[in-house]
């Protein structure tokens, strides 16, 4: 099975921020056992190349590489085991280098425009972000009808409660949220706490 596929099955993304590569196993195990192997693990701190590496080498989760800005992080983000890199905007360099390493790119993309320049570099599915404060599901309705072809990965802004406006959307691939890891419960260890927001999560996408 291919990272989209695997994403689109899953249809629901956690990211993730660590501020300790030690809470990476933890975590992971967490997500597992509330039946979401999937997690894109942000660049937004210096633990993520080390947070990647840990959960990577548990063999039983599929991992992102999220926020990620340039090659240099791409390079970083697939020698630790990332299968998908996650960027917040469309970086030709990037989307480049995740091509010449073989891991899906998703860039974010909220405008015709965006898109377009995605096409162009040969990728069918985009990270619509921030979905929150672009449109939300009514604009990824609204780019959809002449996008046929393309997918949407929501990003920012997506919780439980309009979690179904994008699930609703045939061109919405998966979903990315934070609700069910929050950073401050990862800090504390509450992983039992983040165990049930992720089964909690998994029961929404199937209500």
């Amino acid at each position: 099975m291919d990272v989209l596929t695997s994403l689109r099955a899953a249809r629901l993304v956690p990211v993730v921020v660590l501020d300790d590569a030690k809470d990476a196993d933890p975590l992971a195990a967490a997500l597992v056992a509330g039946g979401l192997p999937v997690a894109e693990v942000t660049f937004r701190t210096a633990a993520a190349q080390d947070s990647i590496r840990a959960m990577a080498d548990r063999g039983d989760i599929l991992l992102g590489a999220g926020t990620v800005l340039t090659p240099e992080q791409v390079d970083q983000a697939v020698a630790a085991g990332a299968s998908y890199v996650v960027s917040p905007g469309l970086s030709r360099a990037v989307v480049e280098r995740c091509q010449e390493k073989g891991v899906l790119a998703l860039p974010g993309a909220v405008t015709a425009t965006e898109i377009q320049a995605a096409l162009e570099l040969g990728l069918t599915t985009v990270k619509f972000f921030p979905a929150g404060t672009s449109g939300g599901a009514p604009a990824i309705a609204a780019l959809a009808a002449p996008f046929g072809g393309v997918s949407f990965v929501p990003t920012g802004g997506v919780g439980p409660k309009n979690l179904h406006e994008y699930l609703a959307i045939a061109s919405v691939a998966a979903v990315g949220g934070s609700w069910m890891v929050p950073r401050d419960r990862v800090r504390a260890g509450d992983f039992e706490g983040i165990r049930t927001l992720t089964a909690e999560a998994v029961a929404l996408t199937q209500a």
